[in-house]
């Protein structure tokens, strides 16, 4: 009778916890969980579930971090479909992956920012009042997973990330670029390449070092010096 008892008590539980099935960070901070750390979204649903990193103190939090550098562990060399489906673990660096950022992006609107630190211990940021990836395309993977941004505000970062807006996403063995050569490849990343870049967050880590294949960010520190960190992060906005 007493098991029978805290099962009855421990279902509703059970059962809300596996009806909460929130679409990005904002919704676990809705929920109630307001401290940054990784949590499990679902972006398309029962079976769609990742794992991320909610950033829930920068400027209000709900951000979902869908790009991190931090340390080197992770390689972000890589080819095509590792970018559409994802790699690194969420509690490190990491990259979300292209089509969970394009559903994420098909069912709110979203800002972007993009926070950034040097060797120094100096942090600026970029941020988008809009971002999107292939909002209007029947088949994202065709289109490219374009990237589209509008709205800079300066944090102190300059905007570096205009120049692309507009572009598909490149990988050494995806070349989508407007460059008559390869921009991943040439450059050791993974982007929304021009011909070819203000913004390499995606390069080889460097550690600092003066190299132009690093992860950079051009109005702040120019092509060649490579970072210590950079984070990617999506907001949901209101249109009201």
């Amino acid at each position: 009778m007493k098991l029978l008892l805290a099962l009855c008590v421990l279902l509703p539980v059970a059962v809300q916890s596996l009806m909460f099935q929130p679409l990005d960070c904002a919704d676990i901070y809705n929920d109630g969980s307001g401290r940054s750390g990784v949590y499990r979204i679902y972006p398309a649903g029962p079976n769609s579930g990742r794992y991320v990193y909610c950033d829930m103190d920068t400027e209000g939090g709900k951000w979902t971090v869908f790009q991190r550098r931090m340390d080197g562990t992770v390689n972000f060399y890589r080819g095509w479909e590792q970018y559409k489906n994802g790699f690194g673990h969420a509690a490190g660096e990491y990259w979300l992956g292209l089509e969970t950022i394009h559903l994420l992006t098909l069912r709110k609107n979203y800002e972007l920012r993009v926070d950034m630190e040097d060797f120094n211990g100096a942090r600026v940021y970029a941020n988008y009042t809009s971002f999107s990836i292939s909002p209007q395309a029947i088949n994202a993977e065709v289109d490219g997973y374009r990237l589209h941004v509008s709205g800079f505000r300066n944090g102190g970062a300059g905007d570096s990330l205009t120049h692309h807006s507009g572009q598909k996403f490149s990988t050494f063995d995806n070349d989508q670029d407007s460059w008559a050569g390869n921009c991943a490849r040439t450059y050791m990343g993974a982007f929304w390449y021009n011909s070819c870049y203000y913004a390499s967050p995606n390069g080889i880590y460097l550690w600092g070092a003066v190299d132009d294949k690093g992860v950079s960010w051009h109005h702040w520190k120019g092509n060649k010096y490579s970072l210590k960190s950079i984070s990617m992060k999506m907001r949901p906005v209101s249109l009201l």
